[in-house]
């Protein structure tokens, strides 16, 4: 007892709020685009995902569009999903992509500076993209005004309709008490639950009836309605670029088919989708 309380029903509310506190954020930032240069957009590459053949050959995909996009870009968005499970430990990282994550460091070493939304499964950043490569690791959506035009960027999880139930896992998982807990079991077993829960959720999603309605499409509707210009999304991994009344909507939907997009955003040509 302390005080003339249970200790434990203090300690439990005291964590009880932050384990389901709604994950809910968004940062507004304003993005400037030097003469000549260009601002990328990928998302839903999964790295990780299926026989490690195949995996090989979508990082190749990547890597050969970062050496193709290098010159040209100024700032790298990635809008969620870059792998398809992560989970970085004090001292321990995911031992595969290691060329993505040197390529990306070389891309800030060149003066390029990128931006980081996780989506669903790659969630379990801690400190590794910040501190170690000088990536800006956004857990919310970001409001973003790049050269005059307003965007608003988000992964898209937990936009889609009927989907509460995953919102309340989210809120879940992605809290620091979770997610300290987590890090206290070993990385080799961590690393295997992560990607166990990774393709638990893509088998959750790919049985799910959202309805007829896209939560999605509906959502960048509204950001429109408020006076976004446009609204760049991925996760339904569905490639969409839809004019919206006086705005645009964009999702740049996913690597794991043979037709993989990324998108560009110019002052000269706006935004575009562009197929690999």
């Amino acid at each position: 007892m302390v005080g003339g309380k249970d200790s434990r029903h203090r300690c439990l509310s005291r964590y009880l709020p932050i384990m389901f506190s709604p994950v809910v954020s968004l940062r507004t930032t304003t993005i400037g685009i030097p003469p000549g240069k260009q601002i990328s957009f990928i998302s839903d590459v999964h790295l990780g995902f299926g026989p490690r053949n195949e995996d090989v050959r979508r990082e190749r995909k990547l890597l050969s569009l970062i050496d193709k996009i290098a010159d040209s870009t100024s700032h790298l968005v990635i809008v969620g999903d870059l792998f398809d499970y992560w989970f970085d430990y004090k001292t321990v990282i995911p031992k595969h992509h290691i060329r993505t994550i040197a390529r990306l460091m070389e891309l800030i070493d060149a003066g390029v500076h990128i931006t980081y939304l996780i989506g669903n499964h790659d969630f379990g950043h801690w400190k590794y993209f910040h501190e170690e490569l000088g990536i800006e690791v956004d857990t919310g959506d970001v409001d973003a005004t790049i050269a005059g035009t307003r965007f608003y960027l988000s992964h898209g999880d937990g936009k889609a309709a009927n989907d509460k139930g995953y919102l309340v896992l989210r809120s879940v998982l992605r809290n620091r008490l979770a997610q300290w807990m987590y890090r206290k079991i070993h990385p080799n077993l961590g690393i295997r639950l992560a990607s166990g829960t990774s393709h638990g959720s893509r088998e959750y999603t790919g049985a799910k009836d959202f309805g007829t309605e896209d939560g999605l499409k509906h959502f960048a509707s509204q950001k429109i309605a408020e006076g976004y210009d446009i609204v760049v999304m991925g996760h339904r991994h569905r490639v969409a670029y839809e004019k919206m009344g006086s705005g645009l909507y964009v999702n740049l939907g996913d690597w794991l088919g043979e037709d993989p997009h990324y998108g560009r955003f110019t002052v000269e040509n706006g935004m575009e989708l562009v197929k690999l």
